[in-house]
């Protein structure tokens, strides 16, 4: 019984030692628990737009570490807040108004927000939003006061509103398209930022460089007999969408899709009113006599025609006796099975608001083979460091029980923001490992502080002695700290791409070092030096 009151009484004594230890030990199963392990079975499931250690480590890493493609690029468009309109005038009028004093763009470019509108209850006043190439704040702040219309500020840039749905759109593409890992951002204000790991630079810029506006069209005559094509069909009136396939005993790929139940009526409404549904069905040359055919299906993307087809009897006749709403299903053909695919991407994630600006783009592309010798270096560097760190630290002190603890504690710091970036799937990238060599400066350093000035008093006598002494320490490296902290924070709070990553774990590494780290290693030397357990 004496020994268990002598072993709890040690225990409260020296419980910051405890605590480190815990917490070293729950980073361990962070960093190495396949409970914990990301999953690569299916696209975009790691964490944050990395790619999985294929090691026994739960890390993940970023672009630099496992290879890949990065491309940056700004959203083609600008836009003005506070815009004065008098009340009812009519969303069209507006667009029509505005892009009447723009020389390069059109009603179809201009955008119109009302306050509260999608469920935006940031935004209290009107936003008007040009989403073309070409066109400045200044020339949309004038063609507005032509209009009639004054607005309260005007930027080079689109809404914040558009950057997020932007935003939102390429996730769901990269994801869609299979390109597992991937993530999309936006950076400095107005720049979208798409990292792929493992991937060429061609597979991503061919999924991202055009806005993937999907229309299912008819094209057919008007009542003055002029062909014109009319919108039957987009991506907001589906439900689901299926996988792009190759047609069975014939040429070309075909994705189904199924049309929303809200949705389903009005589309079979127009078919009929355009002519689609007609008796017998249609037979369609609009790629050979597009002036005397009839009514076709056009599969239309981002302007172009990617393909045209006929409507046959079997899915007509339900669309005259309304029968098709109630399973409101169609077949989209194209000509080959990338075509398909393409379609079929686009039609889940739906259309960017507006395209983004390529050519100012900064594109980077890492070679797998090339991101393993980042590893390696890296891996290098960091044994550099410790070792380094290791020989100063004894060629200082000479004495094993002082420098011996110092290296270890310094250590475990990096095994906790290991497992920190483990545990929340954190893509370890140089910038991060730049953290994690400065956690292990920043540590040494402090623990030195804190030996140096409970030894160069002399001997210590008695564990008050020490107390006095470690209080001094601390408050020292309590106040640096806390000046870290304070000049780092806006580099992990802004949008500043790889410094971000550099000033977190930097800033975890400095509180994991003042809460945890520190007093453990205080309350070890106290025991060494003063003999008390």
């Amino acid at each position: 019984m004496a020994d268990e009151g002598g072993t709890w009484a040690s225990i409260k004594e020296n419980w910051r030692v405890v605590l480190l230890v815990l917490i070293v030990l729950a980073s361990v199963f962070a960093l190495f628990s396949p409970t914990l392990a990301p999953s690569t079975d299916t696209p975009g499931s790691t964490a944050n737009g990395s790619a999985a250690d294929t090691g026994v480590t739960n890390l993940q890493f970023g672009l630099e570490l496992s290879g890949g493609t990065r491309i940056q690029a700004p959203l083609v468009g600008v836009h003005a807040t506070g815009v004065d309109i008098p009340e009812g005038t009519e969303r069209a009028t507006i667009r029509q108004g505005v892009a009447a004093g723009l020389e390069n763009a059109s009603a179809q470019d201009v955008a119109v927000r009302f306050p509260g509108e999608y469920g935006d209850t940031t935004q209290q006043t009107t936003v008007v939003e040009v989403r073309t190439a070409n066109v400045t704040a200044a020339q949309l702040d004038a063609a507005l006061n032509e209009a009639g219309y004054e607005a309260d500020n005007t930027y080079n840039r689109v809404s914040g509103i558009t950057q997020q749905t932007a935003v939102t759109v390429l996730r769901q593409k990269v994801n869609e398209a299979g390109l597992s890992g991937g993530t999309v951002r936006v950076v400095g204000g107005d720049v979208i930022v798409v990292e792929v790991p493992n991937a060429n630079q061609t597979a991503v810029r061919d999924l991202i460089e055009s806005r993937g506006q999907v229309l299912i069209q008819a094209y057919h005559q008007n009542e003055n007999g002029t062909y014109v094509r009319t919108t039957v069909m987009d991506s907001d009136d589906l439900r689901q969408v299926g996988n792009a396939q190759q047609i069975q005993g014939g040429q070309g790929a075909e994705v189904g899709v199924v049309v929303a139940d809200d949705s389903a009526e009005d589309v079979q409404q127009r078919f009929v009113d355009t002519g689609l549904a007609q008796e017998g069905g249609t037979e369609c040359s609009y790629e050979q006599s597009p002036n005397s055919t009839e009514p076709c299906i056009l599969l239309v993307q981002d302007g172009q025609v990617l393909n045209s087809f006929a409507v046959d009897e079997g899915l007509a006749e339900p669309m005259r006796t309304g029968e098709w709403a109630d399973d409101p299903q169609f077949r989209l053909t194209t000509g080959n099975l990338s075509t398909a695919q393409e379609v079929a991407i686009n039609l889940r994630a739906g259309a960017l608001p507006t395209e983004l600006d390529l050519n100012q783009n900064s594109m980077l592309y890492v070679d797998p083979s090339q991101s393993d010798r980042f590893k390696t270096d890296s891996l290098i560097a960091g044994i550099a460091a410790v070792l380094a760190v290791s020989g100063v630290v004894f060629a200082r002190y000479q004495r094993v029980e002082v420098a011996g603890p110092m290296i270890v504690t310094a250590l475990s710091e990096v095994v906790i923001l290991m497992g920190a970036a483990a545990a929340i799937g954190y893509p370890i990238d140089l910038s991060v490992i730049a953290g994690f060599v400065a956690a292990i400066g920043t540590g040494v350093d402090d623990l030195i502080i804190i030996a140096d000035e409970v030894m160069s008093e002399g001997e210590v006598t008695s564990q008050r002695v020490f107390q006095s002494r470690f209080r001094k320490a601390f408050w020292v490296i309590g106040a640096a700290a806390a000046t870290t902290i304070v000049a780092l924070s806006p580099l992990a709070v802004l949008s500043l791409g790889q410094l971000r990553g550099f000033a977190i774990f930097t800033i975890l590494g400095v509180l994991v070092g003042v809460l945890v780290t520190r007093p453990a290693y205080g309350d070890i030397l106290r025991s060494l030096l003063t003999g008390k357990h």
